[in-house]
């Protein structure tokens, strides 16, 4: 079933990627994983910004080879990366997370201040929308955000928490409550700010037990400025603007947790077939079959959502009229990275959860994160259950 939603041209495209990372991410993957080397993780960033494939899904902005670009294409790319290093991958998807509402929602000359040095690998972007008392629940979001008529500027207070790219970002996309008299989903706003801005801190990065090279943590701000041509889109339209960045963003989990699965699922099969255990190859074991068909059926089901989702949004189909898809590609692959990275462990037993005899433990280690970023696999079901049940207000 691999790739069977896909083009030609997009297959070819993924042997293409295949190689580039190969050449440029895994020399730099066991420096990533063991000392969290932030040169080494910008380094493949600006090495997949020369080679243009960081504008893979703006096609007014893309000019390589592909006559297909779009969310397609770069859902493998994070499906290839993450296959290599999750980590890594994460830092690339939240850079193209912050480009997506700069491309559709800033001025001109944000854009080109901005969002030309994301695509450009030059500069790594971050989006803050998580806060200490809000997570899936964006209408308590507690950052205010209001305009200075005499200074012509916008004044942002708050706190975001599990940022990724905090601290290290060129530019932060911040979302926060403009008017606090109307519902959350009228006065949400969104701004651009840049990194180096006063007022901006970085009280403290976290301390994973994963995704080791992923720089995550919380953005402070206290009576930020910024000019008001950093508005994104209109005054109170935010809601908008971050349902489209949550739509994009769970399209390219579905493609994290594909290379997570995969990556798990090789090492799976290898071993269940070099293996030898009383006097057979461990995959001649029916309780070693059974895990390597379950995983690779339920990698086959999270591939065929995650590319119908990624189809849809590159036939322009958006809002939530993609949401259910975007959810279901991102619960279901996420879900089945976990699954993957527990029974390859098992598999390989005291291997499994050994350093020195590979990257299963890293692997399991790394997956646990993709049903929590990103949206809850809870949240997804919620989204889901919403939209085949039109007439009913759920209670969350």
């Amino acid at each position: 079933m691999h790739d069977f939603l896909l083009t030609a041209e997009h297959r070819a495209f993924r042997v293409e990627i295949r190689a580039f990372l190969r050449s440029q991410l895994a020399p730099r993957c066991e420096a990533i994983e063991r000392d969290a080397d932030w040169e080494a993780v910008k380094a493949v960033v600006r090495a997949l910004g020369r080679a243009g494939y960081l504008k893979l899904m703006f096609a007014d902005l893309y000019g390589g080879p592909l006559t297909r670009p779009g969310l397609t294409p770069a859902t493998i790319l994070s499906e290839e990366a993450a296959y290599l290093n999750y980590a890594f991958e994460t830092t690339v998807a939240t850079a193209l997370s912050c480009a997506f509402p700069l491309h559709g929602f800033a001025s001109a000359a944000i854009r080109g201040r901005f969002l030309v040095p994301l695509l450009d690998g030059q500069a790594v972007g971050s989006i803050c929308i998580t806060e200490p008392n809000v997570g899936s629940d964006s209408a308590g979001m507690e950052t205010h955000i209001r305009f200075d008529t005499r200074s012509r500027e916008w004044v942002i207070d708050g706190l975001k928490r599990y940022i990724s790219n905090a601290s290290r970002a060129d530019v932060y996309v911040v979302w926060g409550i403009t008017d606090p008299n109307v519902s959350p989903h009228k006065g949400l706003t969104a701004v651009a700010v840049p990194a180096g801005t006063s007022g901006l801190s970085f009280p403290r990065n976290y301390d994973f037990m994963g995704r080791r090279g992923c720089l995550v943590g919380e953005v402070a701000f206290d009576g930020v400025r910024v000019p008001e041509e950093n508005l994104l889109g209109e005054v109170g339209g935010g809601f908008r603007i971050m349902l489209g960045a949550f739509n994009f963003e769970r399209v390219l989990l579905g493609g994290s947790g594909l290379g997570v699965a995969r990556s798990a699922f090789d090492i799976a099969t290898a071993h269940a077939q070099h293996r030898n255990v009383f006097g057979q190859k461990l995959g001649q074991k029916q309780l070693i079959w059974d895990m390597i068909a379950e995983m690779s059926w339920r990698i086959d089901a999270a591939e065929l959502l995650t590319h119908r989702a990624a189809r849809m949004y590159d036939e322009g189909i958006e809002g939530k009229s993609l949401m259910r898809e975007a959810s279901q590609a991102k619960l279901v692959a996420t879900e089945t990275a976990v699954f993957c990275a527990d029974r390859v462990v098992q598999i390989l037993g005291g291997d499994g959860i050994t350093r020195q005899f590979g990257r299963a433990e890293q692997i399991y280690r790394d997956a646990r994160a993709l049903p929590i970023v990103g949206g809850t696999s809870e949240m997804n079901k919620y989204l889901i259950a919403a939209r085949e049940m039109p007439s009913i207000k759920l209670n969350l």
